[in-house]
């Protein structure tokens, strides 16, 4: 079940001009940028930068306001949004919770075979759970949660992973354990984006970065774009921000605000 993905499975994600916001009020501006197959990239930025609209807008949780997103409506994609937009008083038991990453093999109507439950038993073991299947997601810890989460991506096995801060309020033995999946996704060719905060994790773990401040400020290899100048930059451009512009109109080959950068693995 869990055979890395062909080339063909996971294709590059591009962003042309791509504009997003919320009622037509713009929080990302034409970011233009080249995702590669097989990338293990943090996405970064300031306070308010707009990191969880884009990686919502990768998800197909968000329709951009303009410009074009290639590379994402072929390959199934695992998508876990921040821990806050998750109903824990929902009455499910954590394998009912964690079963729902085989979706795409049983569907609707499928019947939840002895092989399934198998796969269950298997995910939840790869995060540390054995013997928690029967609890509800309420009697879980913080990190007990994310970790059952996390065995659901298992069982979703998808050529894309995106993740909204799933370190956030997370003890740092559970945070170990799940980098080290993250990077067993990546050694799979799976393409991995992740929203951080914390730099010194994204220094340690990630390769590659993509660092936003509503608009791109700078894309690549982690030690070339966590600079000095390149957040200093950042923290210009987002303070500098008004809330109450309206949405602009560009070209990109003439607005000032588009930027290109490509990511490699």
């Amino acid at each position: 079940m869990h055979k890395p993905p062909s080339p063909s499975a996971v294709p590059a994600i591009e962003l042309h001009d791509l504009t997003l916001g919320y009622d037509r009020h713009p929080a990302v501006h034409h970011v233009s940028l080249r995702i590669a197959p097989g990338s293990l990239l943090a996405l970064v930025g300031p306070n308010g930068a707009g990191k969880s609209t884009l990686i919502k807008a990768l998800a197909g949780e968000l329709h951009p306001i303009s410009g074009t997103l290639h590379g994402l409506t072929g390959p199934r994609i695992a998508w876990l949004p921040q821990r806050s937009e998750l109903d824990r008083s929902f009455p499910v038991t954590v394998r009912d919770m964690v079963a729902l990453g085989l979706w795409h093999h049983v569907g609707a109507f499928g019947l939840f075979t002895a092989e399934h439950r198998r796969l269950c038993a298997e995910a939840l073991a790869a995060v540390g759970l054995t013997g928690f299947e029967q609890r509800s997601l309420d009697a879980l810890s913080g990190g007990q949660l994310q970790r059952a989460l996390f065995a659901r991506l298992i069982l979703q096995d998808a050529p894309v992973v995106l993740l909204d801060e799933p370190f956030a309020a997370v003890d740092n033995r559970t945070t170990s354990d799940l980098l080290a999946l993250l990077h067993r996704w990546h050694r799979q060719g799976k393409t991995v984006i992740v929203v951080l905060h914390d730099l010194a994790q994204v220094r340690a773990h990630f390769p590659l970065t993509l660092l936003l401040a509503r608009e791109l400020v700078a894309c690549g290899p982690t030690a070339e774009v966590l600079t000095d100048a390149h957040w200093a930059r950042a923290q210009r451009m987002h303070e500098a921000f008004d809330d109450e512009a309206p949405l602009c109109a560009a070209t990109p080959d003439t607005h000032p605000h588009t930027h290109a950068a490509e990511a490699f693995t």
